[in-house]
């Protein structure tokens, strides 16, 4: 526990003129360098939670929250079965079966290989994102001619040359093995374009279209079976509770994803680059650090005699080394409040005032985005106060261990 004593002095050596000047300018360099260390980590932390909420924003907007599946797929009991666990685990917006594989679509003399979903057409804008990502048409699995319809993305219309009112053949896998065998012309279904919708992720706009349950069993020729079952919570931050009550009551060989787990390479990939820019911006920090240690041990040396005369005056080693301990810390706390003043301001100009635009062409928000947690701040400035106390160990372990008549000895 540090006395007041020991904090009047240690306040007094910072604020005192000392004979060296060398001394103070390293220790305002130090301050200067935890403050824009902690700044500069706060404004990173800050930009990656911003983008983590971005794509979480996108994907959870157009994904299911939960998806059940189960090797070789549910039958009609399995799928009873399912749905009974799910209705008695409570907290779901709405549920949907779906049935879905790889097939090429064809349109002219444009061929894409693409995800087919097939989904019964009132529960596809419920369970997915779909109805509010449409820019064209509307969700229709029939058209007025009686005609099977076709939702696709914006970016695999473009590859397409198709628009909302043409026709598309979709071919099977089983159609195209047939055709490379030579048995037979390969047998496609015609499909109306009737909808087109943008995710926001090219990923899906290029690769996912959508079709209705019934048509996916003909094209996939899955007439008994269901490839699993599509969930959509009241909140999906309880994603992880639903998975596991879920887990505790379907049967064995049941795998339950949540939106989490059907992109989690992404998000290891987000993690790692923001741990990666932390422990790297946390190198600025420790610099200082060095800088401030070299401040203190000079300022010890320059200070034996004031040392000694507080030893003889009373004061045990234990207090000399708490007073530069305290020194230390104060510069630690100076830099670090300092570098959350800057960080604040930088992060509400540019939530504000847009700072640092991007090009809408590009991108699809308009500027850098932030998102301020506290939580980054406490572990920030605890780890770069501890950092400045860990450095005063070595300055306070030499100015404890002077002897008093070392300091007095020509006095």
């Amino acid at each position: 526990m540090i006395t007041p004593v020991e904090f009047f002095i240690a306040r007094r050596y910072l604020r005192a003129k000392r004979k060296i000047r060398f001394i103070n300018v390293i220790s305002y360099i130090s301050i200067i360098g935890i403050a824009i260390g902690v700044a500069a980590l706060l404004v990173a932390l800050s930009v990656f939670n911003g983008f983590s909420g971005v794509v979480t924003s996108v994907l959870i907007g157009f994904d299911p929250h939960l998806r059940i599946e189960k090797k070789g797929g549910f039958g009609p009991e399995e799928y009873t079965q399912a749905v009974e666990h799910i209705q008695k685990t409570g907290d779901v917006h709405a549920f949907a079966p779906f049935v879905s594989g790889k097939a090429m679509l064809s349109s002219g003399s444009f061929n894409r290989v693409v995800y087919l979903k097939g989904m019964d057409q009132a529960d596809v804008g419920e369970v997915t994102g779909l109805k509010n990502r449409l820019v064209l048409g509307e969700i229709a699995f029939r058209d007025s001619s009686g005609l099977p319809g076709i939702v696709i993305g914006l970016t695999l219309a473009d590859r397409l040359a198709a628009v909302v009112g043409n026709d598309i053949i979709v071919y099977s896998p089983q159609a195209i093995q047939t055709a490379f065998t030579g048995i037979s012309m390969p047998g496609g279904m015609k499909f109306r374009v009737t909808g087109i919708y943008e995710s926001n992720n090219k990923e899906y706009d290029g690769s996912y279209a959508f079709i209705s349950l019934g048509d996916a069993r003909v094209v996939f020729d899955a007439q008994n079976r269901l490839d699993g079952i599509e969930v959509r919570l009241q909140d999906y931050k309880r994603s992880e509770e639903f998975k596991d009550k879920l887990l505790r009551s379907v049967p064995a060989g049941t795998v339950v994803s949540t939106w989490f787990d059907l992109h989690k390479s992404l998000y290891t990939v987000m993690r790692i680059e923001r741990w990666t820019g932390y422990v790297l911006l946390s190198l600025i920090i420790l610099v200082a650090t060095f800088n401030m240690l070299g401040s203190l041990t000079m300022g010890v040396i320059e200070k034996e005699r004031d040392i000694s005369v507080l030893q003889a005056m009373g004061m045990t080693r234990k207090n000399i080394s708490r007073l530069f301990m305290t020194e230390g810390l104060f510069l630690g706390i100076v830099g670090t409040i300092a570098g959350i003043a800057i960080g604040i301001v930088v992060l509400y100009l540019q939530m504000e005032y847009n700072i640092f635009p991007l090009d809408t062409t590009v991108y699809i928000i308009p500027a850098i985005p932030v998102e301020i947690r506290w939580s980054d701040f406490l572990l920030i400035g605890c780890s770069s106060v501890g950092l400045s106390w860990l450095a005063a160990w070595y300055p306070a372990h030499r100015a404890a261990a002077i002897a008093p008549a070392k300091g007095l000895r020509w006095e």
